[in-house]
């Protein structure tokens, strides 16, 4: 055990504060903070992982599992890239794409190796598509991240980041919630992997995803990429939080008297059952369901089963009711920019990966559950912990002993006696957001009218410190909802078409004018730009 590693195990028995220093800090624990990890401490660097939960059980990975985008097939390629392109608006890219394709190729046969368990297809061979073991997934993660050396600290959120006095990114400080205290880590580069968005929504998962990567990269300068494409609903039982999809293929939606809901689907008629369930009340039969289905289905997917078995309801062969959770980001495909193939963003010394980061370059305005956002997570994780690794190496060993400051502000200033109502100011943000009418259907109107509440609520809490030290992290969560709502929204209202998940309803064709990625950032004033706009100013100011 390493000194630093011996004085954080010394220092968890006693509550004290911790100052630690690595070659990367990795911020996030799920499938994309662990591969950056790992990745990172295979080239030889000293690599710190920081988690809000415990790595490798926390977030929507682990608690659902997920399906992955793979092709095998080189002849199959052409036809998988460009099914996406039109959904998700043409504004995908083949080159990221294709390294995607390649890079998850290979990650997964390394899963194999390692012992992940994936079920064999009809011909008896390893189903690779298939990550359903979410927490066997994990599981097998966190022991390839530890057995690389990496230091993780579980129940350690980051709530800020550190930087030197040319603004580059040199590590970030948080809070301990278990053992008590606070640490500091100062890294020669950070990868953000913190997931993305769904607001509090209880979507499976998904409640410690709230942001907070966006503020923290915002806050040292960082822009975000596609946030428009950000109201991502799930199909649930209206008794449960499972957001588990694939058996709703064969579903029939229908009134509470039965009658069939005409256009209503899974897919392209989910909007169908958002305005309806605006009114009344939807119901589900999944008797369609084909049998050799159901008994497969059950043994990778049991945790569909979970709820449903509680309440004594055969899904099969009972209607029960369903209702559509907001995913946010975590479905979406907004996320922070990256400005190049290493997943590096706009700013020194900071990367960004998994649902944190954009996923336009390989969805464009449309995904889904897992597949192509898992394919991204293993694939963005890998290169950005290589990058960040190469990053710290070029700086030399005397990096961490730059003189750095921390640059949180909402929620976390040190200056400030200003507190505000958790609670109230989250109901706030969740009032904005997780309705239908205001985020699946949006109007000019109804986005402006959400945007002035916004930024008032913004404002509020601008300034401001946690109530105590013991709501030091539902305040900072608190505070990245409201922005990240700010940018998605601000993104939406100048987007004025319909295009991939985004539905504007006063312009509800797509307009091939405006075929090209939308980049917004700002802290107290929210701007947005297409992204040969941001582009050419950088070209003119490099």
């Amino acid at each position: 055990m390493s000194a630093s590693q011996l004085a954080s195990e010394q220092s968890s028995n006693n509550g004290s504060d911790i100052d630690l220093e690595a070659d990367v800090l990795v911020i996030g624990g799920g499938p994309a903070g662990a591969w950056a990890a790992y990745n990172a401490a295979a080239v030889g660097v000293r690599v710190i992982l920081v988690d809000k939960g415990y790595c490798g059980s926390s977030g929507a990975t682990a608690s659902g599992g997920t399906s992955v985008w793979y092709v095998a097939n080189p002849n199959q390629r052409e036809t998988a890239m460009a099914s996406r392109e039109a959904l998700g608006g043409f504004l995908a890219e083949r080159s990221w794409m294709e390294r995607v394709l390649d890079r998850t190729h290979a990650n997964l046969y390394e899963l194999g190796n390692w012992g992940y368990p994936f079920p064999s297809d009809q011909q008896g061979q390893p189903y690779y598509r298939s990550l359903q073991q979410g927490a066997e997934y994990m599981r097998l993660m966190r022991k390839q991240v530890k057995k690389a050396g990496v230091q993780i600290l579980d129940h350690s959120p980051a709530l800020e980041l550190l930087v030197d006095r040319e603004g580059a990114v040199s590590g970030a400080k948080g809070i301990r919630r278990q053992a008590g205290g606070r640490w500091t880590v100062r890294a020669k580069a950070v990868v953000i992997a913190t997931g993305g968005c769904a607001f509090l929504s209880k979507a499976l998962g998904c409640n410690v995803l709230t942001g907070d990567g966006y503020l923290m990269a915002a806050e040292a300068g960082a822009e975000m990429s596609g946030m428009e494409f950000s109201n991502s609903y799930a199909l649930t039982p209206a008794f449960a939080s499972v957001t588990k999809g694939a058996f709703y293929r064969w579903a029939t939606f229908t009134y509470e008297d039965g009658t069939v809901i005409e256009g209503a689907g899974s897919q392209r008629g989910r909007s169908v059952i958002a305005k309806t369930l605006l009114t009344q009340p939807v119901y589900c039969s999944l008797h369609e369901t084909p049998e050799e289905v159901r008994t497969w289905m059950r043994t990778i997917q049991h945790n569909f089963f979970l709820p449903f078995d509680r309440r004594g309801i055969d899904p099969f062969s009972q209607r029960f009711p369903v209702t559509l959770r907001l995913e946010g980001t975590v479905r979406g495909t907004g996320g922070i920019r990256i400005v190049d193939n290493s997943c590096a963003t706009s700013v020194p010394g900071l990367y960004a990966a998994g649902d944190a980061a954009t996923r336009e370059l390989i969805c464009g305005g449309f995904t889904g559950g897992g597949s192509y956002n898992a394919a991204w997570a293993m694939s963005s994780g890998y290169w950005s912990g290589q990058a960040a690794a190469e990053y710290a190496r070029q700086l030399g060993n005397k990096a961490n002993q730059r003189l750095v400051h921390s640059i949180g502000q909402a929620a976390v200033s040190s200056e400030s006696s200003h507190t505000f109502n958790l609670q109230e100011v989250i109901r706030a943000v969740q009032a904005e957001v997780l309705p239908y009418d205001r985020n699946l259907f949006r109007t000019e109107r109804g986005l402006s009218n959400s945007l002035e509440r916004l930024h008032t609520l913004w404002r509020e809490i601008r300034h401001s410190a946690a109530p105590s030290d013991s709501q030091a992290l539902p305040a900072r969560e608190a505070a990245a909802m409201v922005a990240t709502a700010r940018w998605m929204y601000t993104s939406a209202q100048a987007r004025k078409e319909t295009r991939g998940m985004h539905k504007h309803q006063d312009y509800p064709l797509q307009d091939a004018n405006q075929q090209d990625r939308l980049i917004s950032g700002g802290l107290d004033t929210v701007w947005t730009k297409p992204e040969k706009e941001v582009v050419k100013r950088e070209l003119v100011a490099r």
